[in-house]
């Protein structure tokens, strides 16, 4: 039987979680693959600390670029995250001939173009199954599965510590910032969540479904991305909920004959939706395309063994190719005449509107004439009741409206002197 090396760099988390897959079950890839996938290096800075894994003796180093030039590891899987040291680590791998594995999305959603060109050039593969809902495998689902459809729409909940907060603050009506220090507490975020909460790694995420489904290649640093954080509040929460809708932070991937929409924000999707029951830490992609309809992919979209088991999954797979001496074709070609990413402004959507006016004659009507002054039509306005201070909050649904007219009527709104806190808003999608 053939052996094939692999040599993980990084043995954090997913790491661990690695080497406990090539290890603990090296009988089951040997019946499935024909091969034996020998864990030869494990690359990381800390070698003392006890992952809970059993490690051979002399696989642990703390020298990653040494053991990605190692003519023994012929597989290379990066762990490390970033785009410094571990676009450093791929690129060295790639030019020597030796495929990568990754789950690092920063790093694809930056510099994917020139690591597959690269991969191209020297006739490797560079897997990334992880990099896009953990143990989920949307990935190979959107590159394989769906491989002879159009994708028209996706969408997706790709952020397990935004939906647990969010389904926490609806649950227990509790405000955003202590629901945080729970989800911290519980080990479901990080110590810094801004990441997380601000959108930016749901972000990178859904760039790599677009660049899949089209063959686009965004700039992340110019598209769309509101988080959770200062965006919504458990009051929005619960005229949601009395609306028959749930609050995610939603990728919203849609193809328009003027061009693509690709954008990341809380969004109104319906409670009784397949994306509205998605609860928790759990991650969902739903596509809609010409020939397969809509799919849903539903699971844990991070977590040591989830997103090991798809990581083991692609070193499978880039062995496979290994030992046959080939390798499959770049995974993320760009399009011959790819679409053009829409501007922010010109994305039309309904949206919720939360106000905050005087309770007086005359506030209501200043509002909904700010609204239609820039073109956007009211589909319901309800009043919930004055508080103390003497405003009172009014929820307004709209009708589908640009979100450059949106933007300017709820300045003019701000502006007024019966207004009292900025007015927050919300998108709604219905599918």
């Amino acid at each position: 039987m053939k052996r094939i090396c692999v040599g993980i760099l990084g043995f954090g988390t997913v790491g661990a979680g690695v080497a406990r897959g090539l290890l603990e079950n090296a009988d089951v890839l040997r019946e499935r693959t024909g091969l034996d996938l020998h864990l030869a290096k494990i690359a990381d800075l800390d070698v003392t600390t006890d992952r809970g894994v059993a490690v051979p003796e002399g696989v642990l180093c703390t020298d990653a670029f040494a053991a990605v030039r190692d003519p023994a590891v012929q597989v290379v899987v990066e762990l490390i995250g970033g785009t410094g040291v571990a676009k450093k680590l791929v690129e060295e791998a790639l030019r020597a001939g030796k495929p990568v594995v990754t789950a690092n999305k920063k790093l694809l959603a930056e510099s994917g173009a020139e690591l597959f060109a690269l991969a191209a050039e020297k006739g490797v593969d560079l897997f990334f199954g992880a990099s896009v809902g953990g143990g989920i495998p949307v990935i190979r689902s959107l590159r394989d599965g769906l491989a002879g459809c159009r994708v028209e729409k996706a969408y997706g909940i790709l952020n397990g510590t935004c939906n647990y907060i969010l389904t926490a603050m609806e649950k227990d009506g509790a405000p955003f910032a202590d629901v945080l220090a729970q989800a911290q507490k519980l080990g479901f975020a990080e110590a810094d969540p801004t990441l997380d909460v601000d959108g930016f790694d749901t972000l990178h995420k859904a760039a790599i479904l677009a660049s899949l489904a089209w063959g686009v290649r965004p700039d992340v640093h110019a598209l769309s991305v509101r988080g959770i954080r200062g965006t919504v509040e458990a009051a929005d929460i619960a005229e949601a909920r009395a609306m028959g809708y749930r609050v995610k932070l939603l990728a919203v991937e849609k193809l328009h004959p003027e061009g693509l929409e690709l954008r990341v924000a809380p969004t109104l999707v319906p409670a009784d939706s397949m994306l509205g029951s998605v609860s928790g830490v759990f991650n969902a992609a739903l596509f809609k395309s010409d020939m397969d309809d809509w799919t849903l992919h539903y699971g844990r979209g991070a977590g040591r063994l989830p997103t090991a088991a798809t990581v083991v999954g692609d070193v499978a797979e880039a062995a496979r190719n290994l030992a046959a001496g080939t390798h499959r074709p770049v995974a993320m070609p760009l399009a011959a005449d790819p679409p053009a990413i829409l501007p922010e402004g010109d994305v039309v959507s309904r949206f919720y509107v939360n106000l905050s006016l005087e309770d007086r004659p005359g506030s209501l009507a200043a509002a909904t004439a700010a609204f239609a002054a820039h073109g956007v039509s009211i589909s319901s306005a309800v009043q919930r009741g004055a508080s103390e201070d003497g405003f009172a909050t009014v929820v307004v649904l709209t009708h589908e409206a640009r979100r450059a007219d949106l933007g300017a009527a709820l300045s003019a709104i701000e502006d007024l002197p019966v207004c009292g806190a900025s007015p927050r808003w919300l998108g709604i999608e219905d599918f």
